[in-house]
């Protein structure tokens, strides 16, 4: 397929596999926003066939980029693109809002999530689940915008079982969903289970694996702590032996992800998504290990 023309995601996974994409989060201050098209520059050395933009912090539609990054990454850089839009802390008229300018910025795949309840509890009512959320972008542009959701290879920490997730991911995709993007992970066993367990569930749609490079002590606290993830023993060991090595960790990370990323691929994963922290450096070495493979 030709770079830089129309092209909405469904269309990427009939076409190739597995596709490669990056997600990128906008800069925290509105102010310093040209410094993500440095890094965007970069990561185009990866090849992505799209890059997502998360929503904002705290999903704050006033100071909101992600519409901007998205519209430049595809009209700059002609790399599809992928805009995050989240719900729970938004009404009808914001939701509204975002897609209409959406739409305007010739932007045609949206990534529908709930989002993260705001620290200071200022929830809206209209949204409480990403399937509302992805049932009212089908009402406002059915033809416009093609829609992502995400799933969780271990279940969402609020499903009382892997079997109720699945039941609400079946939700989302009556909702119309095309495609699925995990959370991270790091267990690839999960990962297939959760996979062949929605299948025999029903869920036909291409599931993309997420995968983090976790390459800094900082990552360890933060990341994987509040991942809720499994860690199997040779993540554990990688941690324990490097944990204070910064040079040796940030080495080891990057090999962990490549041998998830090539045992994922030889397996015939439908997709890698790379959560790239904004670090070209560590998703090129990461690309660079695995290009044979995409």
């Amino acid at each position: 397929m030709e770079k830089g023309r129309k092209m909405k995601i469904p269309e990427l996974y009939e076409h190739k596999k597995p596709v490669f994409s990056l997600e990128i989060f906008p800069p925290k201050k509105k102010g310093n926003i040209d410094s993500i098209y440095g890094t965007v520059e970069q990561l185009a050395h990866c090849n992505p066939d799209f890059i997502s933009v998360t929503y904002g912090a705290g999903g704050n539609l006033a100071d909101n980029s992600t519409c901007e990054i998205a519209s430049r990454i595809k009209k700059q850089y002609g790399i599809e693109s992928v805009a995050h839009l989240t719900c729970v802390n938004s009404s009808k008229d914001d939701v509204q809002e975002m897609i209409d300018r959406l739409v305007a910025a010739n932007i045609e795949n949206v990534l529908a999530l709930r989002g993260d309840i705001s620290e200071d509890g200022d929830m809206k009512h209209d949204f409480h689940h990403a399937n509302e959320l992805a049932i009212e972008v089908q009402r406002k542009c059915r033809d416009s915008l093609e829609i992502l959701g995400a799933c969780y290879p271990e279940g969402h920490y609020e499903s009382k079982s892997l079997d109720e997730d699945i039941q609400n991911l079946k939700y989302k995709i009556g909702a119309g969903v095309k495609v699925l993007i995990t959370q991270l992970f790091f267990d690839n066993q999960c990962f297939y289970e959760f996979v062949g367990k929605a299948r025999m569930m029903g869920i036909k749609v291409p599931v993309s694996a997420g995968i983090m490079p976790i390459v800094n002590s900082r990552q360890i606290e933060r990341t994987v702590a509040l991942s809720g993830a499994s860690l199997p023993h040779d993540f554990t060991k990688m941690i324990g032996l490097y944990e204070n090595d910064p040079d040796k960790l940030f080495e080891a990370g990057i090999q962990y992800a490549v041998d998830q990323i090539r045992d994922l691929i030889i397996n015939g994963v439908d997709g890698i998504h790379l959560y790239t922290m904004n670090n070209p450096k560590v998703a090129l070495k990461v690309y660079e290990q695995i290009e044979d493979l995409l």
